[in-house]
């Protein structure tokens, strides 16, 4: 039995970027929402124009986005088997969401993460901050939770029924690990996937900036000590 997939977008004036990762996501994909953050650009009309859907979010953060998008996928009739998340700066490539997503198909796996190994990055597609805070949070996660996590990829899919049950909450920097610790404490199955990544079209609203890179790390440590104490 063919299984519905949707993808989420979270976009903040992304214009010249966000028709590039609608165009490369296959055609296995029912449907592709995008959730405009707050957008001061033409990125809602284009992603309109390029097949989407569009909804809007007015409240600034990451987490207000995916959640946006997950209110509505809670209203349709039709809920889908697999949710994937997906930036939309074109830094990942949309191509490989089959690869994504194939062991969910192909071995019942609950959520996989595409990890963005240092042989398939582009060199300066991550910066310092990040790289720094992908070490950091997946080598803690390993020693509170003996996690195999290696990354906190933002391109990544679950089991729709999986991710409604982690009850997500976080609004802003938190929530892909919020996500994978989440998954950690159900003991739900993970896989991560070498995943190919380039440098986003435009500046990075999170990584980009000093203060950026400082809420989202101290985001990122108080869930993971958050959850090692409870």
């Amino acid at each position: 039995m063919p299984q519905i997939i949707n993808v989420i977008i979270p976009a903040f004036n992304e214009e010249d970027s966000i028709a590039h990762v609608i165009n490369d996501i296959p055609d296995i994909v029912s449907e592709v929402i995008v959730v405009s953050n707050n957008s001061t650009d033409t990125t809602e009309s284009v992603a309109q124009h390029a097949g989407a859907t569009v909804l809007k979010e007015a409240q600034k953060g990451y987490g207000y986005a995916c959640l946006k998008g997950m209110e509505y996928i809670a209203s349709k009739e039709n809920k889908p088997d697999i949710v994937v998340f997906l930036d939309g700066d074109y830094s990942d490539y949309p191509e490989e969401l089959p690869d994504i997503i194939a062991p969910i198909l192909d071995n019942d796996i609950d959520m996989v993460i595409g990890s963005r190994v240092k042989r398939l990055r582009e060199p300066g597609s991550m910066t310092s901050p990040q790289i720094f805070g992908n070490w950091l949070a997946t080598n803690l996660m390993k020693l509170f939770f003996n996690a195999k996590f290696t990354d906190l990829g933002p391109f990544r899919a679950i089991k729709y029924d999986k991710l409604l049950s982690l009850g997500m909450v976080d609004k802003t920097y938190g929530w892909t690990v919020e996500m994978q610790l989440k998954v950690l404490k159900k003991r739900y199955s993970y896989l991560e996937i070498p995943v190919r990544y380039k440098k986003r079209i435009g500046v990075s609203k999170v990584s980009g900036t000093i203060k950026g890179a400082i809420f989202a790390g101290v985001k990122i440590l108080s869930w993971i000590f958050k959850y090692s104490f409870t």
